[in-house]
């Protein structure tokens, strides 16, 4: 069961790249949004459902692999994939929104401006959730502005 933990927490695989792991499992999640986006689906529904059922999938399996790897561990980066799902959120299917979401999140990933950074002393999975769900939610919140203005 750890080895199925670990897949997950790892972005099937992706965190094992090391260093820049992060940005390439966000980018990975823009270009699979992308895809995933048909005439035949909901834009806000699937996108929606889909995030939260990373999150808390993201929750139990970075519980689990806390036990083996430490609190927050690199490799661990269901967390991007969870944030970058959420700045993708009712964002039009154009690649340049799609580009600017995966910056903005990175950014704020990164730097872990206003209040961000608290999150991570949440217990367990949820510590290394909650974090990157804020992330995206500001990513999000940046660009939906951007967009309605018009300045992008």
């Amino acid at each position: 069961m750890v080895f199925f933990h670990k897949f997950i927490s790892t972005a099937l695989g992706i965190g094992y790249i090391g260093k820049g792991a992060g940005t390439v499992a966000a980018a990975v999640t823009c270009v699979l949004w992308w895809f995933l986006q048909t005439p035949y689906t909901n834009p806000h529904l699937w996108p929606f459902l889909s995030s939260i059922f990373i999150l808390l999938i993201g929750v139990i399996t970075a519980d689990e692999v806390e036990k083996v790897w430490g609190k927050d561990h690199q490799r661990v980066v269901i967390d991007e994939v969870a944030g970058m799902g959420i700045a993708l959120l009712c964002v039009p299917l154009k690649w340049p929104y799609y580009l600017m979401a995966l910056i903005l999140f990175r950014f704020f990933d990164i730097a872990k401006p206003f209040y961000i950074r608290h999150l991570e002393v949440l217990p367990g999975g949820w510590g290394v959730m909650a974090d990157d769900v804020l992330a995206g939610i500001y990513a999000n919140v940046v660009l939906q502005g951007i967009i309605l203005l018009g300045l992008f």
